[in-house]
């Protein structure tokens, strides 16, 4: 396919994505009923930031005139793509930028993530017939010209066994963090309680430990942290609440909430669902030199990625820092 006929493609499947489209909506109906964390909502929202900061025409036309990709691609390699699936649609940025470069994917697709990515493959077939030339599903990847894994550091350490002899984007663990000095508003922290609590705070990008100053007062943030006080009425969610609130009363241990969410003073980066971690600082240059770079996905706050940015990533956000689409143009 050529360059053109991609960016093409992709534009009409952002309109595609949000439409009403009666298999559209079937298809988001059964991740949610296949996966009780997509929940509808969440489903939309992810949805929605993939086709406006991904598959906007003048964004996508930007983003491929920023590398060096041919019209027609020459030597095409096949990728072997292993999907991670914490939440809704969390592999697509790979999936389009192996599409976008012009290589064949081979997809693993994560159990829990296993709908949406493949009817939006199917739709593509439907609209041209040639696409289904360049991706395919499989549950063994054997015998690829490289590899994008995504999964646990357990799994890291098997993905590094089997394809550590081939070009690689190997991704572990990653979270995110906000460092906050006090002068929020409320609208920024409200912003702030999306980075906290969209996809119950299971993506690498959703927010799990705060740094604050001094002092600090938490009762604003407490507050705009209510608007996901429906979160409590999910079963699953509320499991956990009740079970990590039992372990602090059990310890003795000093916790705050809102009635939805746990805030425990914790130097963990990463957090349970339903629990947020906070530390204080007294000094930010000392905090951000000593910061775990190579655990964290985005840093929210000011003069970093602003409120309400870390779960709307752009096309140049890739996972890890690392530049997908120039490992790709480099095979």
């Amino acid at each position: 396919m050529k360059l053109q006929q991609r960016i093409n493609i992709l534009k009409e499947l952002g309109e595609y994505m949000q439409s009403e489209d009666p298999s559209w909506l079937e298809a988001k109906s059964m991740a949610s009923r296949a996966n009780g964390w997509f929940i509808p909502s969440f489903i939309d929202s992810a949805v929605t930031g993939i086709a406006k900061n991904f598959l906007d025409e003048e964004k996508l036309e930007k983003w491929v005139g920023s590398y060096p990709l041919k019209d027609n691609p020459g030597e095409i390699s096949t990728v072997g793509v292993v999907m991670a699936g914490n939440i809704p649609l969390v592999g697509f940025q790979d999936f389009l930028c192996v599409f976008g470069s012009g290589h064949h994917q081979r997809i693993k697709l994560s159990s829990k993530d296993s709908v949406l990515l493949k009817h939006v493959a199917g739709y593509l077939v439907r609209a041209d017939e040639s696409c289904a030339q360049v991706f395919s599903f499989s549950e063994l990847l054997k015998n690829c010209d490289a590899y994008l894994a995504t999964g646990s550091n357990n799994s890291a350490r098997y993905f590094e066994q089997y394809f550590g002899k081939y070009p690689n984007i190997i991704r572990r663990n990653r979270t995110s963090v906000a460092i906050l000095d006090g002068n929020e508003t409320e609208d920024e922290l409200n912003l702030l309680a999306d980075d906290i609590q969209l996809y119950f705070g299971l993506g690498c990008r959703n927010v799990t430990q705060l740094y604050v100053p001094e002092e600090y007062d938490f009762v604003p943030l407490l507050s705009a942290l209510k608007k996901y006080d429906f979160l409590i009425d999910d079963h699953k969610y509320k499991n956990n609440f009740d079970y990590n609130l039992a372990i602090q009363l059990i310890n003795h241990q000093f916790y705050m909430t809102n009635s939805s969410l746990l805030l425990i003073e914790s130097p963990s980066l990463f957090s349970p669902i339903a629990q947020l971690h906070y530390q204080y600082y007294s000094d930010k240059d000392k905090l951000t030199a000593n910061l775990p770079y190579q655990q964290i996905q985005c840093i929210a706050g000011h003069g970093y990625t602003p409120f309400g940015k870390a779960q709307q990533p752009e096309l140049t956000d890739y996972a890890d820092g690392i530049d997908t689409m120039t490992f790709l143009c480099a095979l």
